[in-house]
């Protein structure tokens, strides 16, 4: 039985903290270690089955084959496929491969890209493996997706019908690194149906971990040139594709482009035909076939106004998918161009500059920190909040783009085609002097009074959203937001910045706005008329046990208060639990006062920010709730209060809230008493005593 996922995820926050998930050190998918599967395999001599993504027609998915055809599929290992397989033959190479029966032309297309990085390529495709030495029918491959570097096992049984590879296939029947990566890419999306239809930047981005750039090519920037020069001088991948015709069919059309296609950008060179030089740019088709026919095509007679050097070095007539064309035909026949590198070095041309990344995970969670655009006037305020502090003296400020934002939403669910993805976007503040001292998140009055230096264009339904921003030197609140208000997703926040950038979350240590508190005066009768009621319905021994007090609290204390059934036996049995300080699972007359004078407290709280008088606390409301108890709380923290004590309508009623704030009361002043105020150390048996019973 896996871990609760609070657990995981502190586990996973400090493996990342020692480099887990990093590309030297890649997180094993589904727990599956390569080097222990393999040592354990070869020991045994036997050949290697994934049982997490299996050679069966699951694994192919639904919708790309006939029935008729997904019967006669065959699983066969290469050594049933070819009469001398290799993994990788005489290196590798955009020409290598072509595609299959699946529509992932965004895949090969990145495929296609990242033949031209070897640092990248090794990357992802680990190159010391064959089917020689140790063959166990085991490969591995590593993408970088959401954040971590993930390594991923796979068998080598491959889909056939009639001896032949389905899908992605080499030119070399005997070459198998494609198909095989390929195979673990489709493993990381579900299916291999689920890799139908997606853009390049999708996989560029999980080969390289680094930073994204889309240029829209409608209105390219005036350094398209200069970038992507700079680009390809990196160890970059750029892909780019075509806009949809009427149908979602890959029509071609009389000009030899394909319709809602993609591309891979395999070079950029500028030459010079008859004294003009000329911008060129070099794309290649996954197809592997299929080419422009204008302007600098193989067979355009404009080759003959170069020089024999330039016509040489770039001219070839070959149906192999790869040509040439304008970048002026380029920004016209194509929508937009991705570029994606392992680092943001490419960004701008001065050499010396030295880009800064940051990254950060956050969550919007319906009714808590899920505020929707700022259309939502009363809740953007309350999605995550980040302040960054963009560096440098405002004399050195030329107007220069110095800031790279990407916000990219994680998926909840395993297969890819069943992600059904927000519209995200972010708004980015400048900090006022007047709120240079705040702690904390900024209050629905900051929003009010102070318009976006910067946002994103539009709310997208993608994968990922980014802006490229000029922000003079000074300090900025960053809040990333879904379009519509309580929806809810996790997400990642990276900045890339010319300088240093500080960025951190912004809901520890809150100062809000003033809450009203509910002040308790002592009142000594009040304390003698509630033991007298104690010492009248406590038991001969003068204590209460739960299901007493169950009655005690539905019945006659909160009568008419409690509108959802009153108090569970099992909430009455925590609460005893948290305030019987002698162990004996009941309650004796001082702790039954006590927790009478907690609950009453926390009731009055409950009416006070029930503005709505609706008897229960909308999730918004239990943040001003939990400040006026004097508790203070992470959006995290919140977050994991609605999911545990709120109801699927998005409130809470009075019985959660009390035993919410009783039980978080409780823990902090466990944590303080056992703690050095940092940190909390307890040996196993003194941590099941303390957490079994409270």
């Amino acid at each position: 039985m896996p871990p609760p996922g609070v657990c995981q995820d502190i586990i996973e926050a400090r493996q990342k903290k020692d480099g887990y998930g990093s590309i030297t050190n890649p997180k094993s998918v589904f727990k599956q270690d390569f080097q222990n599967l393999k040592k354990s395999f070869v020991i045994k001599g036997l050949r290697y089955i994934d049982d997490n993504f299996p050679p069966d027609s699951g694994s192919i998915g639904e919708g790309i084959l006939s029935p008729s055809d997904l019967a006669r599929v065959v699983w066969l290992r290469p050594a049933k496929i070819a009469s001398n397989p290799s993994f990788i033959l005489d290196g590798f190479s955009r020409f290598d491969f072509g595609q299959g029966l699946l529509g992932n032309c965004w895949f090969l297309a990145s495929i296609g890209a990242l033949t031209f990085r070897d640092n990248v390529f090794k990357q992802v495709v680990p190159l010391d493996q064959t089917f020689d030495k140790d063959y166990c029918g085991l490969f591995h491959f590593r993408f970088w997706r959401f954040g971590k570097w993930m390594d991923v096992v796979i068998d080598d049984k491959l889909p056939t019908i009639d001896g032949k590879l389905i899908f992605v296939h080499a030119k070399d029947e005997n070459e198998f690194w494609p198909a095989l990566l390929e195979k673990a890419y489709a493993k990381v999306c579900g299916s291999y149906t689920d890799m139908t239809a997606g853009t390049p930047s999708e996989a560029m981005m999980d080969f390289t971990g680094g930073v994204h750039m889309c240029v829209d090519l409608s209105e390219p920037p005036p350094d398209l040139w200069e970038l992507m020069c700079r680009a390809g001088q990196s160890s970059t991948l750029m892909g780019c594709g075509t806009s949809q015709g009427e149908t979602s069919a890959n029509t071609v059309l009389p000009n030899g482009l394909v319709q809602g296609h993609a591309y891979t950008v395999t070079g950029v060179k500028q030459i010079m035909s008859q004294e003009t030089p000329v911008r060129l740019v070099r794309l290649w088709n996954p197809w592997g076939k299929g080419e422009w026919e204008g302007a600098w095509s193989d067979r355009s007679s404009l080759w003959k106004t170069v020089s024999s050097q330039d016509r040489e070095i770039c001219h070839s007539v070959a149906d192999d998918g790869e040509f040439w064309m304008t970048l002026e035909d380029f920004c016209k026949f194509y929508t937009d161009l991705d570029i994606c590198g392992l680092s943001p070095d490419f960004l701008d041309g001065n050499s010396v500059c030295q880009w800064r990344t940051s990254m950060t995970e956050g969550r919007w969670v319906a009714g808590t920190t899920a505020g929707g655009c700022m259309n939502n006037r009363d809740s953007f305020w309350t999605n995550p909040q980040y302040r960054i502090q963009v560096s440098g003296e405002l004399s050195e400020y030329s107007g220069q783009k110095n800031l790279l934002v990407s916000l990219m939403q994680k998926p909840d669910k395993r297969n890819r085609r069943l992600v059904q993805s927000l519209h995200i976007g972010f708004s980015v503040f400048e900090v006022t002097e007047q709120y240079k001292t705040q702690r904390g998140k900024f209050p629905a009055s900051f929003f009010s009074t102070n318009a976006p230096a910067a946002q994103t264009k539009i709310y997208v339904n993608a994968r990922e959203v980014i802006e490229f921003l000029t922000l003079k030197p000074a300090e900025y609140l960053i809040v990333p937001s879904t379009f519509k208000a309580n929806e809810t997703a996790s997400f990642i926040l990276t900045i890339h910045s010319r300088a240093e950038t500080i960025c951190y979350e912004n809901s520890n240590n809150q100062t809000h706005e003033p809450v009203e508190k509910v002040k308790q005066d002592k009142n000594v009768e009040e304390d003698k008329n509630k033991k007298q009621f104690f010492r009248q319905h406590s038991d001969k021994y003068e204590e209460v046990d739960a299901e007493l007090l169950q009655r005690l609290f539905n019945e006659k204390i909160l009568k008419g208060d409690l509108k959802s059934g009153g108090f569970s036996t099992d909430a009455c049995r925590s609460m005893v639990a948290l305030m019987d300080t002698s162990i004996t699972g009941k309650l004796n007359s001082e702790e039954f006062v006590r927790l009478w004078d907690k609950v009453v407290k926390y009731r009055d709280i409950f009416f006070l920010i029930d503005v709505s008088k609706t008897g229960t606390l909308s999730l918004n409301e239990l943040r001003n709730a939990l400040l006026a108890s004097g508790m203070k709380v992470s959006d995290d923290m919140l977050n994991l209060m609605a999911l545990r004590y709120g109801a699927s309508s998005g409130h809470m009623a009075l019985e959660n809230f009390i035993s919410l704030v009783l039980r978080l009361d409780c823990m902090n002043k466990i944590f303080k008493k056992l703690s050095d105020g940092k940190a909390l150390t307890l040996q196993q048996s003194e941590w099941m005593y303390v957490s079994m019973y409270t």
